[in-house]
């Protein structure tokens, strides 16, 4: 078949609008505020085969997470795939994520003739397992994580599953959301169906898999041309994770990035044997956020589909940190995501000093709250701290309060957290002075403090970074470490380690402080104007002016000292 390229773009950007509205019905139908606030789903439309040929407005953390699940799905029911069929997968050794996470497909047919899949992924509220929310960091192997679905039929040829549907209600700690959002999930299949007829409607179904298989071979030409333009070479970063939550010992993750004519290869010899914990990410979430990083560098109008990954080659050993093996447990492994990006992307640092930023700060604090109000009602609250700060660098200052990178997860408003649970949340804010310091400042901390409304609240907590803080590059200096407080000033107050549990009771505080982001180029050199702009917007103390960036401040007019500044910039030259 001869290809039209304006037809290629048309169909290509059809399977996006058919990915985007996906999205737009699940907002409107969720009951979840994770799904419907946080928007923590992606949607995609994927070949016969299981390949991805189109993404909506997605987390890119999931850009290689659509299709390994899928695959699965066609390995059990290869010749047992008809209309009305839709497929559920959550089993992180079977290709998907963590349990908490639930994947959806639904064959596209042309008569026939398989012509696609429709394909979702939702963040559940719970799962079941010994902890609600289905993210604790303590566990220590798969069994005590939830209800483990392998590739199933949720709807077979239109009937209902009524069994698994009771299996699942069954298991879980808030039945009504968990099932409005698997509702949520199946009508977005329903409607991305619908759409995809109008397309074979219009092209044929053999012409519609022809173009999506083209589109693949395009993007992947597009994507090994790009590579190509990139500086050849090789680099390693390695980063360290405090702990895993169960022992004390630090987690190292290195990568070797290699560069070579049209392809990319990472590389993490080298990398940690996996932990006892839960903060594990299967190897397939590993590849995912590797694809992630590497996409920041290239041209974000190429398509997003499997083409993408075809260049990118990734080497992970079996039963290290990054390629655990059975029974590893991965409820918490959204940690692990963004330290294996994070070290991508200090690799690529390295190879292109004038494109990339120092380290981003917080994301990887997490706190969940589980118990009941005061009439009885059971609440459960999962509350990652999406509002972060981004590294300095290479041209200009970390942006403070920005969406983690790598993500377009939503901030949840204070609002309706407080309506939907018996939480005041005390302060949400930024914190002075944590960003780190540099010619271009890293964003700042944010800090947020829940203070309990209710006795007896079960939480869980997902944080680090208390010892190894969001790094700096070419003299940049790293970001303020996190903490996590209970009862601040107070005769109470203690801090409890980075991961794990705590009960709280009426009246407790619970205060999270996430790292500031690192610095980019010596302190020494930057704009005393900037820093005294910093200290008159308080971000920024008179004191931490002049000993992080050797700068005076007059403190009555938060005016520079021009010659005290001069003068001490000169001594500490």
């Amino acid at each position: 078949m001869k290809i039209n390229p304006i037809t290629r773009d048309v169909i290509r950007n059809a399977l996006a609008t058919v990915a985007d509205n996906m999205i737009v019905t699940v907002v409107q139908t969720a009951r979840s505020s994770i799904v419907k606030n946080k928007l923590d789903f992606s949607t995609a439309i994927c070949t016969a085969n299981g390949d991805l040929a189109g993404q909506g407005l997605a987390l890119p953390a999931h850009l290689g997470a659509i299709m390994p699940p899928l695959k699965a799905v066609l390995e059990d029911f290869s010749g047992d795939i008809h209309p009305g069929d839709v497929f559920i997968n959550n089993d992180p050794y079977r290709g998907g994520s963590h349990l908490i996470d639930i994947f959806m497909f639904q064959p596209i047919f042309d008569g026939d003739d398989l012509v696609a899949f429709a394909s979702i992924i939702i963040h559940h509220t719970d799962i079941g397992g010994r902890v609600a929310g289905g993210q604790a960091s303590d566990n220590t192997e798969i069994y005590q994580e939830g209800l483990r679905i392998p590739p199933l039929k949720i709807v077979d040829r239109g009937e209902r599953n009524e069994t698994l549907f009771k299996m699942i209600e069954t298991n879980v700690r808030v039945p009504h959301r968990v099932l409005g959002d698997v509702m949520a999930q199946l009508s977005s299949l329903r409607l991305a169906e619908a759409e995809m007829q109008k397309l074979i409607t219009e092209y044929g179904g053999a012409t519609l898999k022809a173009y999506m298989d083209d589109l693949i071979d395009y993007t992947e030409r597009l994507t090994r041309a790009a590579i190509t333009d990139l500086p050849d070479g090789e680099a390693e970063f390695e980063d360290v994770i405090d702990d895993d939550g169960v022992s004390k010992d630090p987690i190292t993750i290195r990568c070797k990035l290699t560069i070579k004519g049209d392809e990319v290869t990472a590389d993490f010899a080298g990398t940690s044997a996996q932990t006892k914990s839960s903060i594990n990410p299967n190897v397939e979430f590993t590849y995912s956020c590797v694809y992630a990083a590497i996409r920041t560098v290239l041209d974000p109008l190429h398509p997003n589909n499997f083409g993408f990954h075809k260049p990118i080659n990734i080497v992970t050993t079996p039963g290290t940190f990054v390629h655990p093996v059975f029974p590893a447990a991965f409820a918490a492994r959204g940690l692990a995501s963004h330290r294996v990006r994070q070290v991508v992307l200090g690799a690529m640092a390295k190879l292109m000093p004038e494109r990339m930023p120092a380290c981003y700060g917080g994301s990887e604090c997490m706190v969940g709250f589980y118990g009941r109000k005061e009439n009885g009602d059971m609440f459960l609250c999962n509350e990652g701290q999406n509002t972060t700060s981004l590294g300095g660098g290479p041209d200009r200052d970390g942006q403070d309060g920005a969406a983690f990178p790598l993500s377009n997860v939503a901030n949840t408003p204070i609002e309706l957290i407080e309506i939907e649970n018996p939480i005041l949340v005390e302060e949400y804010g930024f914190l002075p002075d944590t960003g780190g310091p540099g010619r271009y400042r890293g964003g700042l901390g944010v800090v947020k403090q829940w203070r309990c409304l209710t006795d007896d609240v079960s939480v869980q907590l997902r944080s680090d970074r208390y010892h190894t803080p969001p790094w700096g590059l070419w003299g940049g200096e790293a970001g303020a470490p996190g903490r996590i407080i209970v009862n601040p000033a107070s005769e109470a107050e203690y801090q409890p380690p980075s991961k794990g549990r705590l009960t709280l009771n009426k009246g407790d505080v619970l205060r999270t402080e996430m790292p500031g982001a690192g610095g980019f180029e010596r302190a020494l050199e930057r704009n005393p104007d900037a820093v005294a702009n910093d200290v008159r917007q308080e971000k920024m103390s008179v004191d931490h002016a002049k000993t992080a960036y050797g700068v005076v401040i007059d403190p009555m007019n938060l005016e520079v000292d021009e010659e005290a500044t001069t003068q001490l910039r000169q001594n500490r030259s």
